[in-house]
Formats: C-alpha cells, sequence, structure tokens
C-alpha cells in the first residue's frame, strides 16, 4: 500500500510517455500541493470499528457551492458509505478511508483534485462528478489511479483506458430520449455553451434519426445564467414554426433546468400544446414537485435516467446506508443519479477489493483487477459490467462504454414514474452518431 506505484502502459502506444510526463509533473508540484489543501477540501472519512493496520484510501470529488453545477450529495454518501462500511467490518477486513475534494466546476481546481489524489496515493477516485476531464486525467493517467464511477459527462471518461464508467453518461441519456421523442413535431435542444455541451446536438439527434424525426435545433445559453427568458421565447417559436404546436423543448442545462423552466412556464401560455423533455440529472421529483406537480411545466414530460426510478426495491441498499449513517443530511438524495452513481461505484470498488482476497490493495492491482475481466453485479441497477478497452463503441469515439442501458420515465399526475419496463439499450443508436462533426 506504501510502495512507490508501477507505471502503467499496457494500453495505448504513447500513453508511457503521458504517464511518465504526469509523474514528474506530480513529483514537482508536490510541495505546492500541500499549500493547495485547504483549497482542495479535502476531507477525511469517518472510521468506524476498523483498525488502522490496512487502510484503503481512495478519493470522491464533485463541484459544491458554485454558481453553476452542484453536487454534494456526492462525496456526503461517499464520506457515509466508508461509515458505514467500516462500521460493518470493512473490505476484507480493511479499513475504508475516503478523502474528498471540491473541484469547484472549474478546471484548475480540477487538476488540484487529481493532484492531491497522487499525493495521496489513492488506489482510485470513486462515484465522482466533474466536467474537467482534460485537466484531471492526466495527472490520474500519470500516477496510475482508476477513475470508477464518472458521472459520464465528458467524453474522456469513454475513451480514457483508467476510467471505468458505471452508467452509459449523456450519450446514452440523449440517444435514448432523442428516441422516445421521435412522435414529436420540431424539437429544440436547449444547451450550455460550454465544450461539454457542444457534444450534446449529435447524441440526441442520433435518437431523433433513429425514431425517422430530422435533427434538433440547437440553442446555447449560458450555464450559470439567472433568467432564459429570451432562450425560452426562441425556442417555442422554433417549436412551433409552420403552425404546428406539438413541438417538444429538451432543456440540458443541469442545475441551471429550473431556471430555463421558471422563463419557459412564462413564455409557454401562448402555447400550451408545447411539452417538455430532459434527462435525468437535470429533473427529480423534488424539482417537479417545486414546479407545481401535475399542474406544473414538467407534466407529461419524458425524461431519460440510467438506472430504475428511485421507488424501485433495488436501492432498499443504499437506503439503508443512508438510513443508518446519513440519516437528516439534506445534501444526500436517494433520488439524485449523483447518489445514485456514487452508492453504484463504491459498489463496484468492493467487489473489486473483495475479488483481491488477501492481496496488495494498490492502483495497480484494482486496475489490473478490471482489466483482466472481472465482471461486476450491481443488484440489477445496471447490466452485468466488465471493461474491455476496445468496447462495442468503441468505432464512434467510445471504447470505454460498457453500459449504454437507459430507463425511459414519465411525468404522471405529477409523479415520476416508469414509461415502460426494463431497460432500453442505445447501442445502436449510439453506433449511428456523428459525434465527430
Amino acid at each position: 500500500m506504501t510502495g512507490r506505484r508501477r507505471t502503467r502502459s499496457t494500453f495505448l502506444p504513447g500513453l508511457l510517455t503521458r504517464h511518465a510526463r504526469g509523474a514528474v509533473l506530480c513529483a514537482g508540484a508536490a510541495v505546492a500541493c500541500a499549500s493547495l489543501l485547504a483549497g482542495c477540501g479535502v476531507v477525511p472519512g469517518t472510521t468506524g470499528g476498523v483498525g488502522d493496520d490496512d487502510t484503503i484510501t481512495v478519493m470522491t470529488w464533485a463541484p459544491q457551492d458554485t454558481k453553476a453545477t452542484n453536487k454534494p450529495g456526492m462525496p456526503a454518501f461517499a464520506r457515509a458509505y466508508a461509515r458505514w462500511i467500516n462500521a460493518n467490518g470493512g473490505i476484507n477486513g480493511r479499513k475504508l478511508d475516503v478523502l474528498t475534494c471540491n473541484d469547484h466546476n472549474d478546471s484548475v481546481a480540477a487538476a488540484k483534485c487529481a493532484r492531491r489524489a497522487a499525493k495521496e496515493n489513492v488506489v482510485a477516485v470513486v462515484g465522482s462528478y466533474s466536467q474537467y476531464a482534460d485537466s484531471f486525467f492526466p495527472s490520474l493517467e500519470g500516477a496510475g489511479i482508476p477513475y470508477i464511477g464518472g458521472y459520464g459527462i465528458t467524453n474522456a471518461e469513454f475513451t480514457s483506458p483508467l476510467s471505468y464508467p458505471v452508467n452509459g453518461g449523456q450519450p446514452a441519456l440523449l440517444a435514448g430520449l432523442g428516441s422516445a421523442l421521435a412522435d414529436c413535431g420540431p424539437v429544440a435542444l436547449i444547451r450550455p455553451d460550454t465544450i461539454a455541451g457542444d457534444q450534446l446536438p449529435p447524441l440526441l439527434d442520433s435518437g431523433l434519426k433513429a425514431g425517422g424525426h430530422r435533427a434538433s435545433t440547437d440553442q446555447r445559453a449560458a450555464e450559470d445564467a439567472t433568467e432564459y427568458d429570451g432562450q425560452a421565447g426562441r425556442a417555442l417559436l422554433t417549436t412551433t414554426a409552420g403552425g404546428t404546436d406539438d413541438g417538444c423543448v429538451v432543456p440540458a442545462l443541469g442545475d441551471r433546468n429550473g431556471t430555463f423552466m421558471d422563463s419557459f412556464r412564462r413564455a409557454r401560455e401562448d402555447y400550451p400544446e408545447v411539452r417538455t423533455a430532459t434527462v435525468l440529472g437535470s429533473v427529480d421529483q423534488t424539482v417537479i414537485d417545486a414546479t407545481g406537480g401535475a399542474s406544473g411545466p414538467y407534466e407529461g414530460s419524458y425524461i431519460t435516467g440510467w438506472y430504475p426510478v428511485a421507488t424501485d426495491p433495488r436501492w432498499d441498499g443504499m437506503k439503508r446506508v443512508i438510513r443508518e449513517e446519513a440519516f437528516g443530511d439534506n445534501r444526500i438524495d436517494p433520488a439524485d443519479a449523483g447518489v445514485q452513481t456514487t452508492w453504484i461505484a463504491y459498489t463496484v470498488f468492493r467487489q473489486i477489493v473483495e475479488s483481491l482476497g488477501d492481496g496488495e490493495v494498490s492502483a495497480d492491482t484494482v486496475a489490473e483487477a478490471l482489466d483482466d475481466g472481472l465482471e461486476v453485479e450491481t443488484g440489477g441497477l445496471t447490466p452485468t459490467l466488465r471493461w474491455r478497452f476496445q468496447d462495442k463503441l468503441a468505432g464512434v469515439g467510445f471504447p470505454r462504454l460498457v453500459n449504454a442501458n437507459v430507463t425511459l420515465q414519465v411525468v404522471r399526475d405529477g409523479r415520476l414514474v416508469a414509461a415502460r419496463k426494463g431497460f432500453i439499450d442505445t447501442t445502436r443508436t449510439l453506433e449511428n452518431a456523428d459525434v465527430n462533426s
């Protein structure tokens, strides 16, 4: 656990060079990283009844206290999970120590989190969110640290050889949503004017085209705006062009979806037939309730998610952890897709460590277990997970995307319920996506 980690170079030509360069950068920055500890926001997980002799250290990061996207429930749940697992004997008798970091929705802070992970010799980054993959992956790759269960917000999470995603990210959600909207009139996509946002239109359009629908109208918007009156008005004009009244507006603004819907509700009075649709993570039951429930703008909306609805009994294990170790912590919402992803990521990590038995647990052995074909079960929340470097979607730029399943949900009588049973496999749709245009 405490020895120097060897450089991994088994995936791609030229990766050894990147690893070596990252290692040098991390070593050179080690002294500076100490002064950045407070800014990185690292907090150790609470220990339980397991001794300190053989500790497994991991990290979870996410943005908090920002003007745009915030995911405080992810690191909060990770710490609760550490308390719970340690109170129940640890993993194979080893204590789990969870460090957390606030990436502040900022590329510089994201890079600091990754450098801190390397300095602390963590064996993995687990169940995290950041849209700045280009900033944090070089340090992780340089130190050979696997990234297990990212939120799937960037393409790099589906290309890096050290990334092990548990869901299909934005690609699967938007492809699945597009397929569900094939019976709509004109479709307008409202998305952030960011690098991550630039990846969204071709993914939605792949699903629309699969259903015989023409491409959506792409509308960019500031991700931290305080109102979206102009965007809402343009979206309504677009979706009612030519006298149609059955268009669909798709806001994909993350935490700012609620702000957009405030503007949309006001502008929509003259266009009552225009529907909305979006992806889980932008909308949950709390948002639906806050916007009027059955009389609100989300009534009748299709929403795609990665996992079963929050009331499904397959989430009982996660809810037990929250009940026993985080009761009253209002940052942790069991219906939040970020919290759910963190639970699944730690479920994966626990099985990895258990597969190693009494052997060494390090970044190398964790990644090697995954690369050697370890199959992981998640209690039916996902299909069986297994990562290979070149998977089915390698041809369209997603070689690490191993779970393209999504669920289709609908707001009915103000409640978010399953629109159909089971999962929808978006693999074929994504294979036809023009993501490189």
